[in-house]
């Protein structure tokens, strides 16, 4: 696993890589996302799961439109996965999701890899 630059991120893939070291893969999304929460929260970190995201259309609030996965420091939106393969579609959804709540760093965690690295993906928001 590189070390990225932001050591926010460097602490949840640390976090996740503890997860997946003791949970290993297959298991479903909801049973990872509820260890890492645990895990997160055992290394100091605030997080929010399961965050509503309304959304805005024209001027129109249209109401709740999504949901992130996990928020960390109201700062990282984290996507999690427990997937055969990352898909094209996945980084966009990230993507998307960082746009619509004007974060700038996402992490896509897929769960479902036989090296943990591999599953691990870093999407930043270009505004």
């Amino acid at each position: 696993m590189e070390k990225t630059k932001d050591p926010l991120s460097y602490k949840i893939i640390g976090c996740a890589m503890e997860v997946y070291n003791a949970l290993g893969p297959g298991l479903l999304e909801a049973a990872y996302e509820k260890a890492l929460i645990h895990e997160l929260q055992l290394s100091g970190l605030s997080v929010a799961s399961q965050v509503p995201v309304e959304m805005n259309y024209k001027g129109v609030n249209l109401g709740e439109g999504l949901r992130l996965d996990l928020l960390i420091e109201d700062s990282i939106v984290v996507e999690l996965k427990s997937v055969e393969e990352l898909k094209p579609i996945h980084y966009k959804q990230l993507l998307t999701y960082l746009k619509l709540t004007d974060k700038r760093i996402g992490l896509l965690i897929n769960f479902n890899v036989n090296d943990f690295r591999d599953g691990i993906k870093r999407v930043i928001n270009g505004y």
